[in-house]
């Protein structure tokens, strides 16, 4: 097993392309930023990536670059482009997160850094990268509250916000739940904190948690955690798992679990879940991925389980539509007749299928025992 894990770890960085460069900015002046491109970026031209921008990206780079590089290998959190703005000169976060104490906006550094985000290192990437249309912004205590200002925006830059113990502007525990209970788009919002936080930053973040508890609006998506025995520092770690898999819960594979508890027992209409999957991962993330082999097969236990052989019609077009090269589309058709006493359209199917590529578990010789097997059960002449 230790050595599963050292490869696994040793596959990951090989293969992961981290950069770190000097970025003009007609706002700023030179800034340092870092950008992690997933292991998969070149040999997958025209794949589109999730973007997730870190505000102290010194720091934060690494655990988040690691944590989606990981649960992307096991297919559980899409493979994102990490860019993170470095804030290690001395007071730099600060003066980039300045605001106005009078108004809580940002004013002087704190408004050319907003301005800078959205109307320079956002466009730049987007044109540069092949982005798909869901942004991540994170950032921890004065960054995390800065971040909130983007919400202020009638039409928010940012689809998702990991706010991690922030320190927050005046109002702003009143503002965003206002803001979120009357966004027409949807928002992902993450804020964390920890019973060893910093005392003075507790009762707004706490306060503001009681206010999006109200909110209502079916658009936003809300967690709050509050983690035992966690420092200011060590809830980051606790929490960047929690908020991305928040995120990218309609990404995630058909596991046991689901399959138990909302598959199986449904009496009709296994394929409409499938499918209603896939939409709602492209509505709530942008991303169009091909059905998964392994999500086909668990829909096609719970058909044989349920004995609603018909619909394996219904899996066999959407094979089609997913997968028009390989023999899914016909194995699956093959298999209804096969199921439905059918044994001469069986063996048809199934010799057609050997004659295609394979895929997952399917194979040529699999198929051509289906068909022997359907032969023998064909009425000679």
């Amino acid at each position: 097993m230790k050595q599963v894990v050292l490869f696994l770890l040793f596959s990951i960085s090989a293969f992961s392309q981290k950069t770190t460069l000097p970025f003009n900015s007609n706002k700023l002046g030179s800034r340092e930023i870092t950008i992690g491109l997933p292991p998969s970026y070149e040999k997958n031209p025209n794949k589109r990536y999730p973007i997730l921008i870190l505000l102290d990206g010194d720091y934060l780079f690494d655990p988040f670059y690691g944590a989606l590089n990981y649960g992307a290998y096991w297919d559980d959190l899409p493979e994102t482009i990490v860019v993170g703005i470095n804030q290690n000169k001395k007071d730099e976060r600060v003066d980039d997160s300045n605001y106005d104490a009078a108004n809580g906006v940002p004013t002087g550094k704190g408004a050319e850094f907003f301005e800078f985000i959205g109307g320079e290192l956002l466009p730049y990437l987007e044109k540069k990268y092949r982005t798909a249309p869901f942004r991540i912004i994170a950032g921890h205590d004065t960054t995390a509250g800065f971040l909130n200002f983007f919400l202020y925006k009638d039409a928010p830059l940012f689809n998702a916000y990991i706010s991690l113990s922030p320190e927050l502007a005046p109002e702003m525990e009143n503002r965003i739940p206002e803001r979120l209970s009357n966004t027409k788009q949807a928002i992902f919002y993450y804020q964390s904190t920890g019973d060893g936080d910093v005392k003075q930053l507790l009762e707004p973040i706490k306060s503001l948690d009681q206010n999006m508890k109200l909110v209502t609006n079916p658009l936003v998506n809300y967690k709050f955690d509050n983690f035992k025995g966690a420092s200011h520092y060590s809830l980051v770690l606790y929490s960047i798992p929690n908020a991305l898999y928040q995120f990218f819960d309609s990404y995630k594979p058909i596991s046991s679990t689901e399959y138990a508890d909302k598959i199986a027992i449904l009496q009709a209409g296994y394929v409409d879940y499938l499918t209603n999957k896939y939409d709602i991962m492209s509505k709530n993330l942008g991303l169009k991925i091909p059905i998964r082999i392994n999500d086909f097969k668990a829909i096609e236990a719970a058909i044989l389980k349920n004995k609603a052989y018909q619909e394996l019609e219904k899996l066999s077009d959407i094979a089609k539509k997913n997968y028009p090269k390989s023999m899914l589309a016909n194995y699956e058709l093959g298999l209804m007749y096969e199921k439905m006493g059918d044994a001469k359209k069986a063996a048809k199917l199934y010799q057609s299928a050997s004659q295609l590529e394979e895929i997952g578990s399917l194979t040529k010789d699999m198929m051509y025992q289906k068909y022997d097997d359907m032969k023998s059960l064909t009425p000679k002449k």
